[in-house]
């Protein structure tokens, strides 16, 4: 499917309206021919033969005519726009909803500022190619036909001799649109790298001015800059090319009239009038010719741009969904057998390995391991952010990739390490799994996570409006609000990954007593850091190096005298030397 099919597709639903455009650009077209022949005819007949009575006559079907062809090309004009609008918003919507639909491993691979370049200067491609080009590149064929017509019936050999020009002009086209093509595709290239640096640095600015980084980032703008920049310039050479020869072919065009016109009047075989009625017809040669080149430069910049779009568009998620179903209810047993599991860009390197143990609806499991040794992504497997790479993770005895995902993630909660919150209110950003939460529940929850006496302390409450990502909040302050969040959506499967590893161990204690209440009858994974956040689970997993090194109880782990006995002893010592007490 070429470009123009694929685009077919959007603007079909516009049919009418593209119908109304072309009846308009042809009427607009016949109006193009009477300017010129009421010209000549003014000449001829007013001028030279004496007729002055048909001089207003001429002159008002001139303005008339004129004045009708501007409305008409306001009116398609304006049409347009209309259709290309709303081609954009479906594509748009399209492209939202695949993001909506894919898994981590494209966000993993694929560049924000490239996201973000087609969703704005791709589509605006496409916007303008529909809403300028489409409509001047049908008026220019319409022009040169109609000129080429008329102008062959007033004097076919004169005619003849400008038509020449024309396969020099479409080769010198074709040569250009073959060279702009990969250029218009580099820059649609160097742009999202652009884009993409510009967004880290910005999500990335106290980083930036906590390490006075400040002219290295220039710098590295500057590189991105001067890229674009220079495939920019690399497209304007080939205008700069082949541009001004095109230019030169069409202004030979009047050289040609007044030269051949001319001698065809000295000798009699053409009027005067005849002559400027052809001179008139003129421009409608001249202005395709001009145009052609650049035309030829946004079709390419258009035909780019939907490459970009139907690639993203045509992206399939790793994570095929299962139909939806009513009745899906989660009870909350967990269980992994023989999990293995590698990431896609590497198949080789295996994160988790040989992953076996069974939780019970209800119970709690603590997630222990140093840095890198797959917890969070054994995680990822249960919200089927992944599939694994070899085994089974089953829910309720039945496997996940059998489950609709929307079901299991609707009943699934994970508090990542990552925490993000959204330019919203607090509220909002609480209420969000759950837009039913009335502010009693909100508040009930945010008390469990210790989160509502600083939320009613601030400036409005509730109702205060974060920043972007939760600017303004305290790290510990927004893991509350992220755990409130999970809280309220109420869900038979809670997983906490370090959730709450910026709060004091005061806090944390309290949190966690409230959280044993409140989360009675749900299944909890809990990974932390702290042994204190996990001494009361159920079961204990260790894990290294991607796999299971101890399992059990607070009470058999310490007998084992493993790494979490090691663990254990480090941490209790830490807090003595702090003059605390891990709370038992």
């Amino acid at each position: 499917m070429n470009p123009y099919q694929w685009v077919w597709q959007y603007a079909k639903h516009d049919k009418s309206r593209l119908v109304l455009v072309v009846i308009l650009i042809i009427v607009s077209a016949l109006g193009t021919i009477v300017t010129p022949l009421a010209g000549g005819m003014i000449v001829d007949q007013v001028i030279i033969q004496g007729h002055t009575d048909r001089l207003m006559p001429l002159l008002i079907a001139m303005i008339g005519v004129t004045l009708l062809r501007t409305l008409v090309r306001y009116t398609y004009q304006v049409t347009c726009e209309q259709v290309a609008q709303n081609v954009l918003y479906d594509i748009r919507h399209d492209l939202f909803t695949k993001l909506q639909s894919l898994d981590f491993h494209f966000f993993n691979t694929v560049r924000t500022g490239d996201i973000m370049a087609r969703m704005t200067g791709d589509t605006d491609a496409i916007r303008h190619m529909l809403a300028w080009v489409s409509y001047n590149v049908v008026e220019c064929i319409l022009w040169f036909f109609t000129a080429v017509i008329v102008m062959g019936v007033i004097n076919w050999r004169l005619t003849l001799a400008l038509v020449v020009l024309t396969p020099l002009i479409a080769i010198i086209t074709m040569r250009m649109s073959a060279e702009a093509h990969p250029l218009f595709f580099e820059i649609r290239q160097s742009f999202a790298r652009l884009n993409d640096m510009v967004e880290e640095n910005i999500s990335g600015n106290r980083v930036v001015r906590a390490f006075a980084r400040e002219q290295f980032e220039i710098q590295k703008f500057e590189q991105h800059n001067a890229d674009y920049k220079k495939r920019n310039m690399d497209s304007a050479h080939v205008s700069q090319k082949y541009l001004p020869p095109l230019d030169f072919l069409a202004s030979m065009l009047s050289v040609l009239v007044l030269f051949i016109g001319g001698i065809s009047v000295i000798h009699g075989n053409m009027s005067l009038g005849q002559l400027v009625t052809f001179n008139g017809f003129l421009w409608m040669l001249n202005q395709p010719m001009r145009m052609s080149g650049w035309l030829v430069n946004d079709i390419q910049r258009f035909s780019a741009a939907t490459i970009k779009i139907r690639s993203m568009l045509g992206v399939q998620s790793a994570i095929k969904a299962k139909p939806e179903a009513a009745g899906d209810r989660i009870e909350g047993r967990i269980t992994f057998e023989h999990v293995d599991f590698a990431y896609a860009d590497a198949p080789d390197v295996l994160v988790l390995e040989d992953i076996n143990f069974d939780v019970a609806p209800g119970q709690t499991l603590g997630i222990l391991g140093e840095t890198g040794s797959g917890k969070s992504t054994l995680m990822n497997l249960i919200t089927r952010f992944y599939d694994p790479t070899h085994g089974r993770v089953l829910i309720d005895g039945r496997d996940s990739r059998d489950w609709p995902v929307q079901a299991l993630r609707d009943q699934i909660t994970i508090v990542m390490q990552d925490l993000f919150l959204f330019s919203d209110t607090i509220a909002d950003n609480i209420s969000y799994g759950d837009h039913n939460a009335d502010l009693t529940k909100i508040r009930q929850m945010a008390d469990v996570a210790r989160a509502d006496d600083f939320i009613e302390a601030m400036p409005d409450g509730y109702d205060t409006i974060v920043g972007e990502r939760g600017v303004g909040l305290s790290g510990g302050q927004k893991q509350r609000v992220s755990l409130t969040r999970a809280l309220v959506k109420d869900p038979r499967i809670l997983i906490l990954d370090d959730t709450t590893s910026a709060l004091d161990m005061e806090t944390e204690a309290a949190i966690q007593q409230r959280l044993t209440t409140t989360t009675a009858n749900k299944t909890v994974c809990i990974i932390a850091s702290r042994i204190s956040s996990l001494r009361h689970a159920d079961q204990i997993i260790v894990l290294r190096h991607g796999r299971i090194v101890e399992r059990g109880t607070h009470d058999q782990l310490l007998a084992a005298n493993g790494y979490y006995a090691e663990t254990y002893r480090r941490q209790v010592g830490a807090v003595a030397g702090n003059g605390g007490e891990l709370n038992g």
